[in-house]
């Protein structure tokens, strides 16, 4: 058994009994994007966590305990991804990352912004001309030190 044996039992629960993320993360007590996450196989679960997600996906002992190991993080199949949705956003960052670096280094400084210490949320808003997906991205911004 891997980590990913236990991804593709929960992804296959979720789809045979119709769950919802936002339900999920409701009972784990944490955003839905960052539970999402976690289910998907990008986050590591405490063991209360597991428990949880294990009474859901209906989850052995072995199969929450994958769900508390580091996982190898970032899972895109391929450099350059396929999926069409997540392509776009690797477009978004080949298009706008140039401008996106510049605007915050002249805010900012010298540094990065976290995907550790980080926050993301997703949500619907609805325009006349048709819903659009509104992400907001929030980053501790780190700054690089003298040494």
């Amino acid at each position: 058994m891997t980590r990913n044996d236990v991804t593709e039992k929960i992804i296959a629960t979720k789809v045979s009994k119709g769950i919802q993320w936002a339900d999920v993360a409701h009972k784990v007590g944490a955003s839905k994007e960052w539970v999402t996450a976690l289910c998907l196989g990008q986050m590591t679960a405490d063991a209360k966590q597991a428990k949880v997600l294990g009474k859901i996906f209906g989850l052995t002992a072995e199969e929450q305990k994958w769900l508390q190991v580091v996982p190898y993080k970032g899972s895109l199949p391929s450099a350059v991804p396929t999926d069409p949705l997540i392509y776009r956003w690797y477009e978004v960052v080949s298009v706008y990352g140039t401008t996106i670096k510049e605007l915050i280094h002249e805010e900012f400084g010298d540094g990065i912004m976290s995907a550790i210490d980080f926050s993301m949320d997703i949500e619907r808003e609805p325009d006349p001309k048709g819903d659009r997906v509104r992400v907001v991205l929030s980053g501790k911004f780190l700054p690089y030190k003298t040494f």
